[in-house]
């Protein structure tokens, strides 16, 4: 009886794998992409929101009199604030400096990273919250000891452009200066040079480490977010390494990781990032304004409060969620002429704004207002729609260039920014993100 089962299970399987694959080839789509969207669903389902708030920290450890590693009761070492953009599939990281100063529960100012030793992720969560002003996270990822280190092992190392604190500052500096630095009760060893090379997994934690020079943490934080772009294009550009290393990559997240995602959750939300361009994936840093001896914990870090609300706002407050495009005969029945169209520079490129305003007049559009928008930090492109003529956002875009083309739409009645008010009879506003400067041959063109 067994065997016959077996065949009538095979039949099933075979039949479900012709389904699959007859579907993806009649819907152009990649075969695993298309078996995802078949049995995963998307996070929108399994979350019932747009965006998810995520708290992630990196623990320091140290190393008992047996020369073994430990971080009970330690401090946070990474602090990120995520939010995982679901209606416009970006995803934004906040780096928080460590030796920031945040009032504790019980009232004393400390660094930041003790409200993690004090009161574990609970008071982690409840005091980064309230330093960034946002109501609360929704989840939590803690990475213990080694994980990084493991986890690049794991894939075989990453390629890194290791750079100094003057080279990530200045830009000129980049002169072939050495980073090293010793730590024997530590057992942090750096030795490396600037430029581009493979690192393994302890040398490229000891890189993302370092912080034995001028800049300390600010530019520590540039290397991680570093190491972070280079380990997202190893997993996304190899993905055949890393379907060879699933099963260590599984074994890393087990014994390393600890949060309150459930499986179900983490399958939804890697099904639906797959593939993301680098560009939607948007990180930045909180400045600070000085450094004081505060009592006790020594050289401390002053926030920049106004640079701290405008990186919040652009990055941790939910998105516009772009609104469908019609079909391209809806598009060709409006006249382009009859467009009003105002265009702000929010990209930080100088003259951004006026090269989409001529390319857009080009394109037989009228152009009503060219300026700057609110501020000069918006990571993408905004299409803001304030017309009677249906589907005037998604004609405008329609007009723009290749790389813009996946710009957010937006009615004026989800539109909280003040850069999208409309002058006189205008239909339509776009805010030029510094998308416009990735990629965009008319802004390479004119640089």
């Amino acid at each position: 009886m067994i065997r016959p089962l077996a065949v009538i299970a095979g039949l099933i399987l075979l039949g479900v794998g012709s389904a699959m694959a007859g579907y993806a080839i009649v819907e152009r789509r990649n075969p695993v992409t298309a078996v995802t969207q078949i049995f995963i669903p998307s996070p929108q389902q399994v979350f019932a929101k747009q965006n998810l708030l995520v708290l992630v920290e990196g623990l320091d450890y140290d190393y008992n009199e047996k020369d073994e590693e430990y971080s009970t009761d330690s401090r946070s070492d990474v602090i990120w604030a995520v939010n995982l953009d679901l209606g416009n599939k970006r995803i934004y990281q906040l780096s928080i400096p460590r030796d920031m100063i945040a009032t504790l529960p019980s009232g004393k100012q400390a660094k930041i990273n003790e409200a993690q030793s004090d009161g574990g992720v609970k008071e982690a969560k409840s005091v980064i919250a309230g330093w960034l002003g946002i109501p609360g996270f929704d989840r939590y990822i803690i990475l213990r000891i080694n994980a990084t280190q493991a986890l690049i092992s794991a894939i075989g190392g990453v390629d890194v452009d290791v750079k100094s604190s003057d080279c990530f500052r200045y830009k000129t500096g980049c002169t072939n200066e050495r980073l090293d630095y010793d730590d024997n009760w530590g057992h942090l060893h750096i030795h490396l040079k600037e430029g581009m090379q493979h690192l393994n997994g302890p040398q490229a934690v000891g890189y993302m480490r370092y912080r034995e020079d001028w800049c300390s943490d600010p530019c520590r934080i540039m290397r991680q977010q570093e190491v972070l772009r280079a380990l997202t294009s190893k997993l996304k550009g190899d993905r055949v390494n890393t379907f060879l290393h699933l099963g260590d990559l599984l074994s890393v997240f087990r014994k390393n990781v600890q949060t309150d995602f459930s499986d179900r959750e983490l399958i939804s939300l890697a099904g639906y990032y797959q593939g993301i361009p680098s560009s939607a994936i948007v990180s930045n840093q909180v400045p600070y304004t000085s450094d004081v001896d505060l009592p006790g914990y020594g050289d401390s870090l002053v926030p920049d409060t106004a640079a701290r609300a405008h990186l919040v706002a652009a990055m941790l407050v939910p998105q516009p969620t772009p609104m469908p495009s019609p079909d391209a005969l809806a598009l060709a029945a409006i006249p382009a002429s009859t467009l009003r169209v105002d265009v702000k520079n929010g990209s930080g490129v100088t003259g951004a704004a006026g090269r989409v305003a001529a390319l857009l007049r080009k394109e037989g559009f009228t152009i009503a207002e060219v300026g700057d928008a609110d501020r000069s930090d918006y990571a993408a492109t905004e299409i803001h729609e304030h017309s009677n003529v249906t589907f005037a956002g998604a004609k405008v875009r329609e007009g723009l260039p290749a790389s813009l083309r996946d710009a957010a739409i937006v009615s004026d009645s989800t539109d909280a920014s003040p850069a999208a008010t409309a002058t006189t009879s205008s239909d339509v506003t776009v805010i030029v993100g510094s998308d416009f400067s990735k990629g965009s041959p008319l802004a390479q063109d004119h640089s």
